[in-house]
């Protein structure tokens, strides 16, 4: 999934010329706090609700404030996890995206991103959710999908986290395509995997009684 098949072609983009109350309007038509300002195809940077409320005149023209994040912008072929690290890293709810030839092509809302993100995860789809400790050094997706796979189910989706300073151990994240977990989470820790959580309909077992209260706990919530 790249950037320009996620543009939104409803997102209004605003003139150096228009007025700073039209840019508000439409900020709240729309529910978005941030719009791109275009001009003559050229993206000039970003507005946000927060810098046009500190507009001592709202009747003067966008380009009498000072523009954001005129160098942040995404290009038509950069994949969702790019976008979403950007959107991040600058606190952006709309994404610019530029031709090749710099050319202003539209914009990707923070809303519509998030959504098909969690589509492409397969979030939505029914089964279960595990979270394995693996250390970088032991991590093989091959590996953790064949022993997977030899209990009939398939992942739908993983995520490997490396770890950061609040939580330093590396986690790999499973979206299998089954609820009954059992047998899967019986190999996986008979070949050494930690599970770490389990999140399914089904009851778990085979598990020893403190980590079972404690996906218990998570099952309950």
């Amino acid at each position: 999934m790249i950037a320009n098949t996620l543009i939104n072609p409803i997102i209004p983009t605003l003139k150096p010329s228009d007025p700073i109350n039209m840019a508000l309007e439409w900020m709240d038509d729309f529910g978005i706090k941030q719009l791109v300002v275009v001009e003559d195809h050229t993206f000039k940077g970003i507005v946000s609700e927060v810098l046009l409320f500190d507009a001592s005149d709202t009747s003067l023209p966008i380009s009498s404030i000072v523009l954001q994040h005129h160098d942040v912008f995404a290009a038509e072929d950069q994949h969702v996890y790019e976008l979403l690290s950007m959107m991040q890293e600058f606190g952006l709810r709309v994404i610019p995206v530029l031709a090749y030839d710099r050319q202003f092509v539209g914009c990707i809302s923070r809303d519509d991103l998030v959504t098909n993100f969690v589509a492409m995860l397969g979030i939505k789809e029914k089964g279960a959710i595990i979270v394995l400790k693996v250390a970088e050094l032991d991590y093989s997706l091959t590996e953790v999908s064949r022993l997977v796979e030899s209990n009939g189910t398939k992942i739908l989706s993983s995520m490997y986290n490396t770890g950061d300073p609040l939580n330093p151990n590396p986690l790999l994240t499973l979206k299998l395509n089954k609820t009954e977990i059992n047998p899967v989470i019986a190999t996986l820790e008979r070949f050494g995997y930690e599970i770490v959580e389990a999140h399914a309909n089904d009851p778990i077992k085979n598990m020893d009684q403190e980590r079972l209260d404690l996906l218990l706990r998570y099952l309950a919530t």
